[in-house]
């Protein structure tokens, strides 16, 4: 039985609990969170202490036992998981490498829970590097709540990987993975995967947040600041002072319906903002500098573009805010902002603020396990980033913007070395397998789909995907269905043979033969993943037509896409066929070519064997019996 068959026996097994939680989705049900947070931090010992209180809703049909937690910063130490696999990878991050295993203690990430209660009482509980179990003192049922009161203290660590102090452009402060972060529990039961630099997963929350630091800091993160006039630092209303103190200032933040929050701060940042007509206000924290000045200024009109564009084409970005900041050690995606290295030249600079802006719509609102998807959050991204940056440097250019996504994935495919997009992102192999899959490959896996179903239906498709799953937990098989209602196409074996396996794409032109007048063409599959063929054949008087060779297994077939050549629809391949005889009305001699997929959205391995020059290989017909 196919993992997702199961997945909807559960669903129809738990339908009469589930229906109250999310009446939106029937069968399907999410968790709820809401926290508030106070935390003090300390700038000379880059250290803090925090209040955390967690009111939190089981939505799920089960009872729960059991709670977790996610320590991240317990992973910058050294000795942990995370150093660990670090030092025994074989190709490691450059960022990490060996570096935890030689922090000094000063410089170590640690969370310390001080106390822990629920609803009032001291709760038992055990630290396992980086996953705090929590044992109940009273299950909490369905449809139930319960609220958890949490003191701690933690260490910021060196600047390593994504989260840290000090980075290396001189960024005081990233804090990502800062605070103690309940654990998903979904229909796949609680995520308590230990960290070791990979992916994350969140329960949708609320956040009220407040953060005291020394005065000279500026603060920017997920959430609308609360007290905007007493923090100045161009968040104040234009016009208005700020009447500044040398005691710690105390910044507050709001963020409703979101699964993660993160923020950043520095006593050198320059705050500029724009704003998106009818969309959210843009932030942009940065270090100035003379290098990057020219730079950063010309970001913001890009990104009002960027969103413009997105809203139109991949649904509209639903909240009223996004930061771009400098920070961390590269580009990571947060909820309503990111974190990039800003000391960039100005298309690196561009290529990561859009990519990380569009996980605000592949992870940050269509909220992917990330662990178990990276492909979907990744992979989506970079295919969604790819179409935006054409559209705002190369707009009228006809070049495929995925080009280099292929060129990815057909390294990995050809290098025996491929492991499937279902391996869970801490599962694979190398770091180039991890990246590949769930950059290129993913994107693929889009633009290829596109090829199966058609253009404009796929792009219809990804808007009601976005609008269907917003503020939820998508899965590939949400995404498949979703696709399957819009195409009136079967394409579970999609899903299956890209996904689930590394079959590989290989179609030929095996031969041509002219007979009277008409001519045969016989196909071969070659690889084992089977698809649908586009045969484009053209006249030595320079029309074309296309001959649409659908799936049987797809049980339909896709839109006419170009409707200035023809399309000749054939009969459906069985996928059980290795080779499939097409008859075109026409004398060879009037061919000039015959080609599969000119477009290049299929992701054949092999080309070479696609097209045919019929004035370069046709010889005359003799029969072998006179």
């Amino acid at each position: 039985m196919h993992t997702y068959k199961r997945w909807i026996l559960s669903i129809l097994l738990v339908l009469p609990f589930a229906a109250a939680a999310q009446p939106t989705s029937t069968g399907y049900w999410q968790q709820r969170a809401e926290y508030t947070m106070e935390i003090d931090m300390d700038v000379n010992t880059h250290r803090f202490k925090g209040k955390q209180k967690l009111v939190y809703h089981n939505n799920s049909p089960d009872t729960l036992t059991k709670a977790y937690y996610h320590l991240y910063y317990n992973a910058f130490q050294p000795g942990s998981m995370m150093d660990v696999r670090s030092l025994n990878i074989e190709d490691p991050d450059r960022r990490v490498g060996d570096r935890i295993s030689q922090l000094k203690d000063n410089e170590i990430g640690y969370q310390h829970i001080n106390s822990l209660k629920q609803d009032g009482k001291n709760v038992s509980y055990r630290i396992d590097g980086t996953i705090l179990e929590v044992t109940l003192n009273k299950p909490i049922l369905p449809g139930a709540k319960t609220t958890f009161d949490m003191d701690f203290e933690a260490q910021v660590p060196l600047q390593i990987r994504r989260t840290g102090r000090d980075s290396d452009e001189g960024i005081s402060y990233s804090m990502t993975q800062w605070y103690p972060k309940l654990s998903e529990y979904d229909y796949l039961g609680w995520h308590t995967n230990p960290y070791i630099g990979r992916e994350f997963h969140g329960v949708w929350s609320d956040f009220d947040v407040k953060i005291t630091i020394d005065p000279n800091y500026i603060i920017g993160g997920t959430g609308y600041l609360q007290n905007p006039q007493k923090t100045g630092y161009g968040y104040q209303k234009e016009g208005t002072e700020v009447n500044k103190s040398d005691k710690p200032l105390t910044w507050h933040f709001k963020a409703p319906n979101v699964h993660d929050f993160a923020w950043a701060a520095d006593p050198d940042y320059k705050h500029t903002t724009a704003q998106v007509p009818g969309g959210p206000t843009l932030h942009f924290l940065y270090q100035e500098t003379e290098g990057n000045r020219e730079n950063w200024a010309k970001l913001p009109e890009l990104m009002v573009k960027a969103i413009q564009f997105l809203n139109d084409n991949f649904g509209k970005y639903p909240y009223d805010q996004y930061t771009f900041i400098q920070g961390g050690d590269g580009g990571m995606e947060y909820p309503m902002a990111t974190l990039i290295t800003g000391n960039r030249n100005f298309n690196s600079l561009l290529g990561v603020a859009i990519h990380e802006l569009l996980h605000s719509w592949y992870q940050g609102v269509l909220a992917t396990n990330e662990s178990l998807y990276p492909w979907m959050d990744e992979g989506f991204t970079s295919y969604a980033s790819d179409v935006v940056i054409k559209h705002l440097l190369d707009p009228d250019s006809d070049r495929n913007p995925h080009a280099g996504s292929y060129q990815g994935y057909f390294f990995m495919a050809n290098s025996g070395k491929e492991e499937p997009l279902t391996t869970h992102a801490d599962m694979y192999h190398s770091n180039r397998s991890y990246g590949i899959n769930s950059y290129s490959k993913g994107a693929v896996f889009l633009h290829q789909l596109s090829y199966v179903i058609g253009q404009e239906t796929f792009m219809k498709g990804m808007k009601r995907y976005f609008n269907t799953w917003k503020f939820k937990h998508p899965t590939s098989i949400d995404f498949i269905r979703i696709m399957e209602k819009v195409s009136d196409i079967q394409l579970d074996w999609y899903l299956e043979k890209f996904v689930y396996t590394t079959d590989q794409i290989d179609y030929g032109i095996k031969t041509v033969i002219g007979s009277d007048d008409a001519t045969y063409v016989t196909l071969e599959r070659i690889g084992e993943m089977m698809m649908p063929v586009d045969l484009y054949v053209e006249y030595e008087d320079g029309s074309k037509e296309i001959h649409y060779i659908p799936l049987k297994i797809m049980r339909g077939a896709k839109e006419v896409e170009n409707m200035d050549v023809q399309r000749i629809t054939k009969e459906a391949w069985p996928w059980t066929h290795p080779e499939y005889i097409l008859k075109i009305n026409n004398r060879a001699s009037k061919i000039k070519s015959i080609e599969i997929d000119p477009t290049d959205r299929m992701a054949d391995i092999d080309r070479s064997n696609n097209s045919i020059v019929l004035s370069e290989k046709m010889k005359a017909f003799q029969h072998t019996t006179k």
